[in-house]
């Protein structure tokens, strides 16, 4: 009766809608670099400097979405050092990307104690508040759900529509699809596989920053350096659980936020005082591999995904 009430509940579902935003992000992203035929192990890093770049230049003067912009340019920046070494040059995208991560990360920290050498306690900022649309938020549980949040979860909502009306609906898409499962015959009609590879990369990485942004800047306040805690690595599983398609990512992330929402809620019941709180935390994990398992036994992985490409070659 409990978690019936528990999912009955508006707040469950508005804390689900909140947690799933930053995955929506990241996970876009990882999908369009896949779909180019780019796997992008680089996400969990680049997550980080997102974050701390847009909470760095607000804490330093800048307005919020001058933030949000930041941390989409050191993605993209982070994403042209991945695709020049993984594209061009053909090197191992399992190392680059794990390099990458790497890097990001160490840059963030040195970034940090430079910027803020004797803090102890990471610095406070006004983050985006919540915006409550007019009559929308009035509908039960719904409203509270999908139209009081902050404007960067309306805006990760925006983009898994921009990102399946592109792949899906246009020929800059079509060229990206055609990318990650048949290069050559990109390369017949005259286009760069390079360039379009390269600049999924470069996209699909400052949406994954965009997500790190999401966690300083709308979730929290502030920045420490667990806050992505694993994130990006559900949003390479989210992309195989929606078989390379953006409806079924996005629907995969509001599923497993459902998991993540629901174990904090139970550990406040009599059920938690029984039970080790650890139980609860590898709950939503066990539940989103076992979902994993199931349907990416019927996913179809892009044929040129981690296949270099050089023209002229069979």
């Amino acid at each position: 009766m409990e978690i019936l009430d528990i999912l009955l509940s508006a707040s469950f579902w508005a804390a689900a809608v909140r947690i799933a935003s930053p995955l929506i992000f990241a996970t876009m992203g990882e999908l369009i670099c896949e779909r180019a035929g780019v796997l992008n192990l680089g996400i969990e890093g680049i997550m980080v400097m997102g974050a701390f770049a847009g909470w760095m230049t607000v804490y330093s003067g800048g307005g919020l979405w001058m933030g949000v912009t930041v941390a989409l340019l050191a993605g993209m920046g982070f994403g042209l050092i991945h695709s020049i070494l993984s594209v061009p040059f053909g090197l191992s995208q399992h190392v680059v990307g794990l390099g990458i991560t790497l890097l990001a990360t160490s840059v963030t920290y040195f970034s940090y104690r430079l910027a803020l050498p004797e803090v102890t306690s990471p610095p406070r900022i006004e983050a985006f508040q919540p915006f409550e649309i007019p009559f929308l938020s009035d509908i039960p549980i719904l409203g509270p759900a999908l139209f009081a949040q902050t404007p960067m979860t309306y805006l990760a909502f925006a983009v898994a529509a921009i990102v399946a009306v592109v792949l899906y609906r246009t020929p800059l898409g079509l060229a990206v699809r055609a990318a990650g499962e048949n290069p050559a015959s990109v390369a017949a009609q005259g286009l760069s596989v390079t360039g379009i590879r390269m600049g999924a990369v470069m996209v699909g990485s400052g949406l994954m920053a965009v997500g790190g942004a999401f966690l300083t800047m709308s979730a929290f306040n502030s920045f420490f350096f667990e806050m992505v805690n694993g994130r990006g690595w559900i949003c390479i599983a989210l992309v195989v659980f929606g078989a390379w398609r953006p409806g079924k990512a996005l629907l995969g992330a509001l599923l497993f936020a459902a998991f993540d929402a629901l174990q904090i809620r139970l550990q406040q019941t009599p059920l938690g005082a029984n039970v080790p709180y650890q139980i609860f935390l590898i709950m939503p994990y066990l539940l989103s591999i076992l979902a994993l398992i199931f349907m990416s036994r019927r996913a179809e992985v892009p044929a040129a995904l981690m296949v270099p490409f050089n023209k002229g070659e069979r």
